[in-house]
């Protein structure tokens, strides 16, 4: 079994074709010192990732100083270490800066919370004589409303006397009745309350005046 298959190998071995069977011979590749693939980046055929000092600073890490990656130039320039530094101070701050945001939170967490205290303790303390007041108006409201209705019916009273009593209330002439008595009511006190204003002043007690001597 082993015999004609060996002739066979032997047979197809010494075998040429007419024709090539590929036209394409692979480049060979760039091998670095100790014998590590370094991709040439002139190459159009080197591949994007394959380019740059991120893929530089991969080989050199991983193969150190056979990889033939001078790593002085790995460093970055100044101006990019400044924006790096920028960057870091921005999204990565120290831990002294750390602790004083976290200490300058909690004393404005604090200042309000004292800000806070302090409106309600104000409020609290205004509260009774808030509570007075209210009374006091709600008290007054009841009171006007009460004088109200029997100043209405006094002067509905007076207007029936002269009217009679079955007199409709609706009537424009006994509603002009009682505009007409309220009216002089109004008069009757805004009189009385001039008389009194001139009272209280003609008995208020006159400062003497000093003479020059």
């Amino acid at each position: 079994m082993a015999a004609p298959l060996y002739r066979c190998c032997v047979r197809l071995r010494h075998l040429t074709l007419s024709v090539p069977a590929a036209s394409y011979h692979a480049r060979p590749r760039v091998w670095g010192l100790g014998g590590v693939y370094r991709p040439d980046p002139s190459d159009p055929e080197t591949k994007k990732w394959q380019k740059g000092a991120k893929y530089e600073a991969k080989l050199y890490g991983r193969h150190g100083d056979i990889s033939g990656v001078r790593p002085e130039g790995l460093w970055p320039s100044p101006q990019k270490l400044r924006e790096i530094e920028e960057e870091e101070r921005e999204w990565y701050p120290s831990l002294r800066q750390m602790l004083d945001n976290v200490e300058a939170n909690e004393l404005e967490m604090k200042r309000k919370q004292q800000e806070k205290e302090r409106i309600v303790a104000a409020n609290l303390a205004k509260m009774p004589k808030m509570v007075s007041d209210w009374r006091r108006e709600k008290r007054e409201v009841k009171q006007k409303q009460r004088d109200e209705k029997n100043r209405k019916e006094r002067l509905v009273a007076i207007a029936r006397e002269k009217f009679g009593v079955n007199v409709d209330h609706r009537s424009p002439k006994f509603l002009e009745m009682v505009k007409e008595l309220e009216k002089e009511e109004k008069k009757k006190q805004k009189a009385l309350a001039r008389r009194l204003k001139e009272e209280a002043l003609a008995s208020a007690p006159t400062s003497p005046v000093v003479g020059n001597p």
